[in-house]
């Protein structure tokens, strides 16, 4: 199959001015990324940004990259320009991997790129990992996926769900066992036409309240498809401390081995 990977990356951070281009074992977030990305079977990786002092260092360093509106509220949106720039077919699968994912596992990529590619029903494709500890369960920035059939998204949330009525009516805050709770981790594929759709969708009364871009899609009907891995991925570059955590795992050029 054919598909393409695409890195938004915006030079504004609260927490890291000037994320995308920070250094990580000599060479700049974005582009650890790109690198990354590109170790899957991706027929073209490139990053879609607004800064240029993003596309220098990436053109400077073989990166593909494409010059993109500054007014773009999401990263989505940013996608769809893309998706317009390139002409894509309405079925060309398009995987958006965020800049600050220097060690994104590329079978994950290739995972969700695939669901997507097998059922020509579905818009989106997602992937989640089942939550083993409580913390994760009640945390509010740990977004949950409820899963249907065929591993439909039913939902998503910040709030622990599914709830465990019984395990937890004494009010304590515990994992119950065997419950099917998923945390889901923000890597998607999208066919091409839908991206385009998507500016024009309104936002929905979920997405504003849960503030989940991705309850847009599931109130206006349209199937996401979400990967079961058992494997919790490597976290992205949120933080000072995730950054210094990450720059400890690189030494020189070579990247951090990738789980197979």
């Amino acid at each position: 199959m054919s598909f393409t990977v695409v890195i938004p990356a915006r030079a504004a951070s609260t927490r890291l001015p000037g994320k995308p281009l920070l250094d990580l074992g000599g060479l700049p977030m974005v582009v650890r990324t790109a690198r990354q990305a590109a170790r899957s079977a991706a027929d073209r990786v490139l990053i879609a940004t607004d800064h240029a002092d993003i596309a220098r260092a990436a053109a400077g360093h073989g990166i593909e990259v494409l010059m993109t509106r500054p007014d773009h509220p999401t990263g989505t949106d940013r996608l769809a320009e893309v998706a317009t720039m390139l002409a894509l077919e309405d079925d060309a699968v398009v995987v958006n991997v965020q800049g600050d994912e220097p060690l994104i596992d590329p079978g994950l990529i290739d995972a969700v790129a695939v669901l997507l590619a097998q059922h020509p029903d579905a818009a989106i494709a997602t992937c989640a990992a089942p939550i083993r500890d409580a913390d994760t369960l009640f945390d509010p920035n740990a977004v949950k996926v409820v899963l249907g059939a065929s591993h439909r998204a039913l939902y998503f949330s910040r709030a622990p769900i599914p709830w465990a009525r019984d395990a937890l009516a004494d009010g304590g805050r515990r994992l119950a066992p065997g419950l099917p709770a998923w945390l889901h981790i923000g890597l998607y594929a999208y066919r091409a036409g839908f991206l385009r759709q998507f500016p024009e969708l309104p936002p929905g009364r979920l997405e504003r309240v849960e503030s989940l871009e991705q309850l847009r899609a599931l109130e206006q009907g349209f199937p996401i498809l979400v990967h079961a891995t058992e494997a919790v991925p490597a976290r992205g570059v949120d933080t000072p401390e995730d950054l210094a955590r990450v720059r400890a795992l690189f030494d020189g050029d070579s990247p951090p081995p990738v789980p197979a």
